[in-house]
């Protein structure tokens, strides 16, 4: 499972963890539906936003739940999930840019795609995805052009950004798919007040998905020398800090416009999850209260000194910039002698994990489903990244209360 927002089921609650799992696996059952059980891989935490908006601006029916059958995600537990306009949005978005995504993989050759059988296979694939979630857009009165147009910019600005361009420049097609996308939720639940806002927080959303994938890949795309959008334009890790808190706080004031009937599920994946989100992807995560025996939770200062400052610090052990222990220039892990972690005297750092090929990851996509991993499992190893993930029904990133809300 993939995407940005992986909230905590001890800060949802059993209500809204069971809200949240309904428009998880309707995503995947819509996915299914439609499009064929090979779609369903395309399942993400980030898809069923759409289906979650759509519903939380929804007057509510009769038919906007049905009894799924037993799954090996659910422990072969039957379960209410949502289905309807939301969940089939979400899955035609879903399908739409995963599309565009193997497309990009082919094009790269990256791992196994290189081989002229495999890349073939791989473009009919891509090919059926994008034509099935275009007419699904179509019967929802979704033109999914706008997300075909948008990565197909975002190819040309890439090869052309360098030194000095504005990184927003290349966030910004991102930005136009996920603004298409959110907007699209009033029209689905006939509210066109709502347009105007929601596409801001998708516009918002779309800035800060681009920008923390740029930062958790930033290591691994330089171990491999992959194209990484802030090593490219030259923007440092506190700027784009900076960005992703300006993004935050535009989606929490355009929420605040929107009329929803029911909002509490959306605005604590939107707002606080991707909080913690960020706070995660720039390692400054707090520690889950659950995991200190009860203790108060300790949050780290992204900014200040002391010593869980991840920017700055008590003997100059700044890790991004300066002298000391920076692993980019100076004296560090990748060059000079200075006193940093792996340099002159120091311990050599372990070299991150290469990633997965796309068929080779989404064959342990299916492993992991079929045993239960991604939801129960303690830690795994993530299909396509083999980055660390915790299963999304144990522990949790924070468990403190909401300080801005009752929710």
């Amino acid at each position: 499972m993939f995407g940005i927002v992986r909230p905590c089921s001890h800060r949802l609650g059993e209500g809204l963890k069971t809200q949240w799992m309904a428009h998880l696996c309707g995503l995947c059952l819509a996915l299914r539906g439609d499009h064929g059980q090979f779609a369903r891989i395309v399942t993400n935490y980030d898809g069923l936003l759409v289906s979650v908006l759509t519903e939380a601006q929804a007057e509510r029916t009769t038919d906007w739940r049905r009894t799924a059958g037993p799954c090996p995600l659910r422990g072969m537990r039957t379960a209410s999930v949502a289905q309807g306009e939301g969940a089939r949005l979400a899955a035609a978005v879903s399908l739409v840019l995963a599309s565009a995504k193997v497309r990009d993989h082919v094009a790269d050759g990256d791992g196994l795609l290189a081989r002229k059988p495999v890349a073939s296979a791989a473009r009919r694939v891509a090919t059926s995805w994008g034509r099935a979630g275009a007419r699904t857009g179509s019967d929802l009165g979704f033109d999914t052009a706008v997300l075909v147009d948008a990565v197909d910019r975002q190819l040309g600005i890439e090869a052309l950004a360098g030194p000095g361009t504005p990184l927003l420049t290349v966030t910004e097609p991102t930005e136009t798919a996920t603004a298409a996308a959110f907007a699209h939720t009033a029209v689905l639940a006939g509210r066109p007040d709502n347009l105007e806002p929601l596409a801001e927080a998708g516009r918002l959303f779309g800035r800060l998905a681009h920008l923390l994938d740029a930062v958790e890949d930033r290591a691994d795309d330089a171990a491999s020398g992959a194209w990484n959008p802030l090593t490219a334009t030259g923007t440092s890790l506190p700027e784009a800090r900076r960005l992703a808190e300006d993004a935050l706080h535009g989606i929490r004031l355009a929420l605040r416009e929107v009329d929803f009937v029911d909002g509490k599920l959306a605005h604590l994946l939107l707002v606080h999850e991707l909080r913690r989100s960020v706070d995660r992807a720039f390692g400054t995560v707090p520690v889950c209260a659950a995991h200190q025996h009860g203790g108060p939770p300790q949050h780290g200062n992204p900014y200040g000194g002391g010593a869980q400052n991840p920017y700055g610090g008590a003997g100059g052990n700044n890790p991004y910039g300066g002298p000391g222990g920076t692993p980019y220039g100076g004296g560090g892990a990748y060059g000079g002698s200075g006193g940093g972690p792996g340099g002159f005297g120091g311990v050599p750092q372990p070299q991150p994990p290469r990633r997965r090929g796309f068929w080779a990851g989404c064959g342990m996509f299916w492993l992991l489903c079929c045993t239960c991993q991604l939801c129960c499992a303690k830690e795994y190893e993530g299909p396509w990244s083999r980055k660390k993930r915790e299963g999304c029904c144990r522990d949790c990133d924070c468990c403190d209360a909401c300080d801005c809300c009752d929710c």
